[in-house]
């Protein structure tokens, strides 16, 4: 096993491999920028590194600089989080060249999986349902014209060589389509440097469900089961649960084989995720591969026990898998809320600032992982996102309930968050029956009304309770003073003095 690892980023997902790293009595070396100068992952690594000005460009996706800090550090590995350097293939060369291990697949699996063209055609050569689509880049107005043609209306265009929606139009409509092939691949150009595109069928309401796996350097292969992550805005994942409430066995073991195929299909290595789409007659396609750590991975070790991060550790030190997959149980239902520094009543505008008072809920089946403490300066520069709240409970129904719990338990003031979404979220009859889809929120965002709701009388409860608190340990002190004998503290006085 390692000695020493570096963890090449910020936030709660630093944090949470800083813990993996202390747990295992691995010495831990992390990085920060001018605007993570008392972040809580440089207070809780062994050793930290400075980086460079805020901006991620100058920052976190320095490769040189990163190699450079694991070279002076004597750090053996580098773990990329998610995020910045996680999937960039030039990230992981470097690591190679290097002679410095990458917590994470080969340079050659990311390249592969990191294009979403050449991804696809390999899926398909092993077997596994894809989109209908173009099965190559789009280059000419004509191309894509005829692609709409024989796979109809309506049609995704996606960037080959990003993700988070960006690069992305769904084009319902003949008239849009050029146009938007356009706006397309001047995003993809403009967001990754890669303008190609490709075409596929949109596939109208439809469920995003992914499996986690692991697999290690000698032919070792296990899934993890599902997460649905159905709740999305813009393409990005607000709320992710697993189990799945729209899986049977049947569904599962068909989708776990897919998944464990598809990692075989890749040689790939490591921690992952294969994503899919479900549709309303419940046949799944293969979307793509996330080729690294996700942020809902604590879903998955809620219901399996299982230390996702530890297990990179020992696959990256070319261990074997310590698991099997029949021996892998699902318990219990868990779920996630990602909360952001966002503004939800004023469309999830950007919310930065210092946070004022932060209160983290607890009890049974409560997990929260941040990267925020009182008095922590969010900053502009990065993802919004501040924290994870994640519950568990034997059943779905219970873990709703819990959720509320938690969700009404917590307090960050000073900037707006995402937590009054959540609230709503969790008691939308269309959520709590699980007959919900990627369509969710551009549903049923414009009926959610956000009043002064339970989010806010906990808040207000907690204020006023830490209040109390203190009134009544002011008021106790006093009385334990004032019923104190004064000819027994004139004694004590007399005997400190003796000593």
């Amino acid at each position: 096993m390692f000695k020493k690892i570096l963890v090449a980023n910020r936030g709660e997902i630093a944090v949470r491999v800083l813990r993996a790293c202390r747990e295992m009595g691995i010495a831990s070396v992390t990085v920060y920028s001018d605007a993570d100068r008392v972040a809580l992952h440089t207070r809780y690594a062994d050793e930290v590194h400075y980086l460079g000005p805020a901006p991620a460009a100058e920052s976190y996706l320095r490769i040189e600089k990163i190699i450079e800090v694991a070279k002076k550090s004597h750090a053996e590995a580098i773990h990329p989080g998610y995020g910045f350097l996680a999937e960039n293939t030039e990230f992981a060369k470097a690591c190679e060249t290097n002679g410095i291990v990458f917590i994470g697949p080969t340079s050659r699996a990311i390249e592969l999986l990191g294009d979403k063209i050449a991804s696809k055609k390999t899926m398909s050569k092993a077997g596994i349902p894809v989109i209908p689509g173009s099965g190559g880049a789009i280059k000419k107005e004509k191309e894509v014209l005829a692609v709409a043609e024989e796979i109809g209306f309506p049609v995704l265009i996606k960037a080959a060589g990003g993700g988070g929606g960006k690069g992305m139009r769904v084009v319902r409509e003949q008239k849009d389509l050029v146009a938007s092939m356009k706006q397309a691949i001047g995003e993809a150009q403009s967001a990754f440097g890669n303008p190609t595109i490709f075409v596929e069928k949109f596939l109208e309401a439809p469920r995003h469900i992914e499996f986690q796996i692991l697999a290690d350097n000698h032919g070792g292969v296990v899934h993890l089961f599902e997460r649905e992550c159905s709740i999305q805005r813009r393409h990005q994942k607000l709320i992710e649960e697993s189990p799945s409430a729209i899986m049977s066995d049947e569904l599962r073991q068909k989708m776990g084989e897919a998944a464990v195929k598809a990692v075989r299909a890749s040689n790939y290595t490591n921690a992952g995720t294969v994503e899919f789409m479900v549709d309303k007659n419940m046949n799944f396609y293969f979307l793509e591969m996330n080729t690294r750590l996700q942020v809902e991975h604590p879903v998955t070790e809620l219901i399996t026990s299982i230390d996702i991060v530890k297990e990179q550790f020992h696959i990256a030190a070319d261990e074997k898998l310590r698991l099997k997959q029949e021996n892998i149980v699902m318990h219990g239902s868990a779920i996630e809320c990602r909360i952001s520094a966002e503004d939800p009543e004023n469309n999830f505008a950007p919310s930065t600032g210092r946070i004022t008072e932060l209160i983290e809920p607890g009890g049974p089946g409560v997990r929260f992982d941040s990267g925020i403490y009182e008095g922590f300066e969010v900053p502009i520069y990065y993802d919004p996102l501040i924290a994870k709240l994640l519950v568990w409970a034997p059943t779905r129904k219970e873990a709703m309930v819990r959720m509320k719990r938690a969700l009404s338990e917590t307090v960050i003031r000073g900037i707006k968050t995402s937590i009054p979404f959540h609230v709503l979220v969790m008691s939308n009859k269309n959520f709590v029956t699980g007959e919900y889809d990627t369509t969710f929120i551009d549903r049923q965002l414009g009926k959610l009304t956000y009043k002064k709701d339970n989010y806010e009388v906990a808040a207000i409860a907690a204020a006023i309770g830490k209040m109390i608190r203190e009134q009544q340990a002011t008021v106790k002190t006093t009385k334990q003073r004032s019923l104190t004998s004064r000819w027994k503290m004139f004694g004590r006085q007399s005997m400190m003095r003796r000593m």
